[in-house]
Formats: C-alpha cells, sequence, structure tokens
C-alpha cells in the first residue's frame, strides 16, 4: 500500500516521502484495511519497531484535518518527551502535560495533539479541563500495561472515562503482542490487528560454551574474556560495527558490567570525551566520574539513579553511534526507542520480597528482545539468553523464546486502587448515585473479562465505606457526592487513605516541626521510601533519640509494621538534608543513592507537601504557614533564612547561599551593594540580571513568598534551581 494514495493530508505524505517512506509496512496496510482512517477504534497488538507510531501519526493527522483534537496517553514521561519532539516536527501544534497533578491546564486546548501520561490525564479529567470534550481521538500507547498493578487501574479508568466523557470519539490502543488480544479489543469496541512482521529480522537465541543456540542453527563467539561471557557477545557485537544493549538485574550489575566493557573498547573518540564532560559538569558523586569515565571509553550504564539530564547524554550519544554499549536495568526497554544491533538478556531472574529470586516475566523478556535491530541501520537482529549449564539451554527456548505471550488482566479490583478512583468518579461527576456507580463499574475491564463482577462490586462497596468514614463522600438516600475535603483530595491528586492520615495527624498535633510533617508524608501510601537496611538501624536509632521529640508519628509495636516506619523514617532523613542544604553528592554518598533517586523523593514530597498545605488550609489553619514554608524550601533544598532570596530569577540555592554568607540576606540588601561586589559574588550576568529585578520602576509588587503567609497558586510553584 502507496503513501501517495492514503487520505491523510498531502502535508504529511510530502513529509514522508521526503524521508523515503513510500509504502507501508504490512500491519500498517492492515490497520487502512480495518478502518483505521475511517473512524474505527483498533487495537493494534505487533512487535516492537514495526511501525506503531506511524500508524497513530496518520490517524492523528486525518482528525486535525478535519478540525478535531487528539490525546496521546503514554505510560512514562521520558515517552511523553519523545513523543512531543516526535510529533512536533510534523507541522501540528502538539503540547505536552506530565507534571502538576492538579491543574487542568486550559492552555493546552490550543494544541492539536496533547501528550500526556495516563496519570495526568486522569488528573486533567478530576480537574474539568475545558477543552476534554473537543477529543476526537484517543491514542493509548503501551495499552498493555493496563494489567500493571501499579499503572493498570489508572490507565483502565482513563479509557473508560474518556470513553463515558466522548462517546463518539475514536480510540487507538497500541500494544506489543500479547497473548488474549481478543478480550482487549471485544471491551474496547475495536478491530483487532495482529502480526509477527517487523521490519528487521529478530534472531532469538540463548549463549552457553561459546556458542549462541539459535533456532536456525550455532554460532560461534570468540573468547576474548575468560571470565565474562556477556562481555564476549558484547565485543562481538562491536567487532561487527554494532551496538549492544545488556539488560541486568540492579544498578550495581549495569555499573560493573559498563566499567569492564570500558576497559576492553577503549574508545578514543573525542566526541565521548566532550559527554564525559558534560556529565561532570553535573553533581559530581562517585557514581557520575564512574559513569563519565566509562562514557569516555565507549561504554555506559543507564539506571533511574541517573538524573533525567545525564540520561538523555547517555541515550544522545547511543544514537549517533558514539557509545558502543549500554548496560541497563529495564527501565530503558520500557520507556525508550533505542535499538541495538545485539540484545543481551543477562539477568532473567529477580529478587521479590518474600519469594527469593524469581524468573522474569515473558512480557518482560519480549520487551527488551524487541530493541534488538535497528530499521535501516542493521541487517538483522539478536536477542540473546545466557545459560550458566548446559540443561538450561532448552529451558530458556522453552520459557521465553518458544513461550506464547503473556495475557493481560484487569488490575482495578485491588482495593486500594478502588479507593481513589471511586472518589475521582464521585467528584468528579461521572456517577451521582449507587446504582450509577456500579453501572459505571459493569463498563470496566475487569467486568468484560469476568463475566460476573460480584468481587469488584464488593470491593466498591468497601471504598465507599471508606471514604464515607472518612468524610470525604456522603450518602442521602440513593444519592452520593462528594465533601469539600473529597473534592479537594480529589483533585489534589492523592490517596484517599493518605489525606486520611494527613488531615488526622495536623488535627491531633499541638506543635509543628518540620521533620515532622515530612515523617507524616514520608509513612502515606503516595510516597515512595528507601530500604532500610539492617545496617541502617543503627544510625535510624540514634536519629529517634536525638531528634525524636520532632516527630509526629511513634514506632509502632507490630514489629510487621516497623520495616515501613523506618523506611519512612530514612526516607525523612534524606529530605531534611536536603533543606538544610547537604550538597547533593553527600546526600548520594550518605544514602547510597544517584541524583536520579534524590531528584525523585523531592519531585514526589513536593506534590505531597503543596497537597499538605491544602489540607491544612481547610483543617490545621494554624500550621498552614510553616508547612507553605517548608513547601518552597523543599523545592529549593534551602533552610528558612534564605527564602526571601530565593524569590529572585536567577537564584538557586548555591547562589542564595553565597549571597547569604556575604551578608546579603534579603533582597533589599542587594542594593546597599556596590555592582562590583555582586559582580565578584554571583557573576556579572547574574548580578545584572538581580539588580535589573529589583529596579523600582520594574519590581513586581504582587510577588509575594510564603513568608508574608501567601501561597503560590496550583500549578505556578518553585521550580528546582540549581546553581
Amino acid at each position: 500500500m502507496q503513501i501517495q494514495d492514503l487520505a491523510i493530508p498531502d502535508t504529511l505524505k510530502q513529509q514522508y516521502l521526503g524521508q523515503g517512506i513510500r509504502e507501508l509496512y504490512p500491519p500498517q496496510a492492515t490497520c487502512i484495511e480495518k478502518g483505521l482512517l475511517d473512524g474505527r477504534n483498533l487495537l493494534v497488538a505487533i512487535p516492537t519497531a514495526s511501525g506503531k507510531t506511524l500508524i497513530a501519526e496518520m490517524t492523528m493527522h486525518r482528525h486535525i484535518a478535519a478540525g478535531g483534537k487528539c490525546l496521546y496517553i503514554v505510560p512514562l514521561k521520558a515517552l511523553a518527551s519523545e513523543k512531543y519532539d516526535e510529533f512536533g516536527n510534523k507541522g501540528v501544534r502538539v503540547g505536552i502535560s506530565t507534571g502538576d497533578l492538579d491543574r487542568r491546564d486550559d492552555a493546552l486546548g490550543r494544541n492539536d495533539i496533547i501528550v500526556a501520561t495516563s496519570e495526568k490525564v486522569d488528573s486533567l479529567l478530576r480537574n474539568s479541563a475545558r477543552w476534554m470534550p473537543e477529543i476526537t481521538l484517543v491514542v493509548v500507547d503501551e495499552v498493555h500495561l493496563i494489567d500493571s498493578p501499579d499503572r493498570g487501574p489508572t490507565l483502565e479508568m482513563v479509557i473508560a472515562k474518556m470513553r463515558s466523557r466522548n462517546p463518539g470519539m475514536q480510540l487507538i490502543g497500541l500494544s506489543a503482542t500479547i497473548g488474549n488480544p481478543k478480550m482487549l479489543a471485544g471491551w474496547l469496541d475495536a478491530e483487532l490487528v495482529t502480526s509477527s512482521w517487523r521490519p528487521v529480522d529478530l534472531r532469538q537465541g540463548v549463549f552457553y560454551d561459546n556458542r549462541i543456540q539459535f533456532e536456525e542453527g550455532t554460532r560461534p563467539i570468540k573468547q576474548v574474556s575468560k571470565n565474562y561471557d556477556d562481555l564476549n557477545l558484547c565485543l562481538d557485537t562491536i567487532a561487527e560495527g554494532g551496538q549492544c544493549l545488556v539488560f541486568v538485574s540492579s544498578r550495581r550489575n549495569a555499573e560493573a558490567f559498563a566499567k569492564r566493557a570500558a576497559g576492553a573498547i577503549k574508545s578514543e573518540n573525542p566526541a565521548l570525551a566532550g559527554c564525559a564532560d558534560r556529565l561532570q559538569a553535573g553533581t559530581p558523586t562517585e557514581m557520575i566520574k564512574t559513569l563519565a569515565a566509562c562514557v569516555a571509553k565507549g561504554a555506559a550504564f543507564h539506571h533511574a539513579g541517573l538524573s533525567r539530564n545525564e540520561r538523555s547524554i547517555v541515550e544522545e550519544a547511543f544514537r549517533k553511534g558514539w557509545l558502543k554499549c549500554i548496560s541497563s536495568t529495564p527501565t530503558l526497554a520500557a520507556g525508550l526507542n533505542l535499538p541495538a544491533r545485539r540484545v543481551i538478556i543477562r539477568d532473567y531472574l529477580r529478587f521479590s520480597a518474600g519469594e527469593g529470586m524469581q524468573p522474569i516475566p515473558v512480557s518482560e523478556y519480549r520487551q527488551m528482545a524487541g530493541r534488538a535491530g535497528r530499521p535501516r541501520l542493521d541487517p538483522y537482529g539478536e536477542a540473546v539468553l545466557i545459560a550458566k549449564e548446559a540443561e538450561q539451554v532448552p529451558e530458556l527456548f522453552e520459557c521465553y523464546i518458544e513461550a506464547a505471550a503473556d495475557d493481560v488482566h484487569s488490575q482495578i479490583a485491588e482495593p486500594t486502587a478502588l479507593y481513589t478512583h471511586v472518589l475521582s468518579l464521585i467528584a468528579s461527576g461521572f456517577v451521582a448515585t449507587r446504582s450509577e456507580l456500579s453501572e459505571f463499574m459493569n463498563r470496566s475491564f475487569y467486568v468484560h473479562e469476568h463475566k460476573q463482577g460480584r468481587l469488584i462490586h464488593r470491593a466498591v462497596d468497601e471504598a465507599l465505606q471508606f471514604l464515607i468514614a472518612a468524610e470525604m463522600v456522603v450518602e442521602v438516600g440513593e444519592h452520593i457526592g462528594a465533601t469539600e475535603l473529597g473534592t479537594l483530595v480529589s483533585r489534589m491528586y492523592i490517596d484517599p487513605r493518605s489525606a486520611s492520615a494527613i488531615v488526622t495527624t495536623l488535627r491531633e498535633q499541638e506543635t509543628y516541626a518540620d521533620l515532622g510533617l515530612v515523617q507524616l508524608i514520608c509513612s502515606t501510601p503516595d510516597m515512595p521510601t528507601l530500604y532500610a537496611k539492617n545496617a541502617d538501624l543503627a544510625a535510624l536509632s540514634r536519629m529517634l533519640e536525638v531528634r525524636g521529640a520532632d516527630l509526629w508519628l511513634p514506632l509502632p509495636t507490630d514489629e510487621d509494621e516497623a520495616e515501613a516506619y523506618y523506611r519512612g523514617i530514612k526516607t525523612a532523613m534524606l529530605l531534611s538534608d536536603w533543606t538544610d542544604e547537604l550538597p547533593e553528592e553527600k546526600i548520594c554518598e550518605r544514602y547510597g543513592v544517584g541524583p536520579g533517586d534524590v531528584y525523585g523523593m523531592v519531585e514526589s514530597i513536593n506534590w505531597l507537601l503543596h497537597a499538605t498545605s491544602q489540607l491544612a488550609r481547610m483543617f490545621a489553619p494554624k500550621f498552614y504557614p510553616q508547612i507553605a514554608e517548608c513547601e518552597i524550601c523543599m523545592k529549593n533544598g534551602i533552610r528558612r533564612e534564605l527564602l526571601p532570596l530565593i524569590r529572585l530569577r536567577g537564584i538557586g540555592r548555591v547562589r542564595a547561599r553565597r549571597l547569604f554568607n556575604n551578608g546579603i540576606t534579603s533582597p533589599e540588601d542587594i542594593l546597599k551593594h556596590k555592582k562590583e561586589e555582586l559582580t565578584m559574588i554571583l557573576g556579572q550576568g547574574i548580578a545584572d540580571q538581580v539588580l535589573e529585578q529589583l529596579q523600582p520602576k520594574k519590581r513586581d509588587t504582587d510577588e509575594k513568598t510564603s513568608i508574608d503567609g501567601e501561597m503560590p497558586a496550583a500549578g505556578q510553584s518553585t521550580l528546582l534551581r540549581f546553581g
């Protein structure tokens, strides 16, 4: 099927033809035949790299040409950024929204395509974004993640809400190969397109005794290292001119392999030296120093402990062909389009709490294997598992290479997931009676899959009882409605259990303490926490002795609850060090984390602190000013004494401290000093910028900080700033 013959805008046709795309891949052609451009719902379950993005793009441009608006839903922020850049090069207006879960983002409605995570779309629905009724097409990327215990319930509810609100819209679900696509397609009222076709041939095999056993035959691998099979496989690919991805089970393993690979590759590419310099210009932790040293020699590691900037430097160098290999945890396979000639799945066992080492699921193997083969660059792609013993070779073939794809199942019946989603349905006006709530849940994937749905209705009743007891929902006869508290909790996008714990504790407290507040938030279901190892217990116990008076939650008597308590305390200690202005590299060293972990913790608690300040305004107004100040301190990583300075543009935690240590403690103090003095402290550019802000004629008299008892409006929070 020729691009020239398709019913898509001429401008898009010309762009495709200019890129050398003249004919559709077979799965893409099947989508056209099934009604893709005629408004039919489609579930497209095909392998990675077989052209799913083009399918979405053609449909979106068709809708835009007809005056429609498109919503593209992704599971991860990194993937949202990638799609935003990709779609923005096609001559239409593209918006992206992944943060601030309490905003309507009405300005997004000016765009033709809105790219957002499923959590953000759920938040936009809760906050009644005005442009939502204008959506004529929803594309759900990685729709098989409806099976994820973490993201699945939200994704399922977003799909159900969008179909309820915009019944005439078209829905396209894009997925990797799944075991029960007819079941999912039936729920979506969608035509099903499945295929095993790939633009680059995928060869899957198992390595043992210096050779790869493929289904088609064997291939010997030169032994360079006597001890490391993964390194031999990697160097074999590089010798052929290819690149390699190596998937391992932990960050430590990823870093260890990158060091070995760098020592063997020994690249002298000056472009890589530049990448290493960029990495070292950031937070100078030992981990980043190691990464920079590896990158300079042609290898890298990639995991969630890296900051977004550090990950992007690695990804860019790999896409340009400078880096020869990346070792990674499976997060890389889940998020980014980063293919390589050979993918090595070294670790197919992963530690699971309470269960020990367990095999990874087939779906995860397929996701990693699907990264093998770069279209138009590689003649083939190889996905290779490594066996430790001869008898494991047939086992790995049976368990992964020859195994059927995993089925996907609804996760919405999990009671903890239903607390937040039942409240959302009531507070957003989707349902107003118990019967309407029951009817809405009957349209879920869970009920479509299980027919009877008794379990989910029982779980819904339990969630409703909790919400009524927590004073978030009221019931009068058959009618149910959200209270002011319930509406706020839904719009702030926090778990009702978190909100209930926060409100209860705020009401009980007589005195305020930042550490007590942070500890409280770190004990909620919404807050990710650090793992508390046995080696940490001595330091945690000392902290309880020294700072116990500032803590709001006592050590539980139940030993089963003690682990979660210590995790919360350890996380609160890290965040306390952050606001105490401990350098990032010291925090990373002290807690054994990476810069990405620190940013993630700060980002999570920023959102929860903002929600807590709004709850305090309603239920504990005496604490509101302190909590509002704590929020700004946490966002910027500063002590309270720097609050007057941090509101100046260009002044972050480092420059504010520099000013303070030179006796300049407020904006007014700045005007008392000569420009030359400020230049010595801040540098000429920043000094000029600060002085310009403080000119009387340009001063924004409405700008206030929380010192005046004012809070930034929702969505206008100060961003993390460094330098």
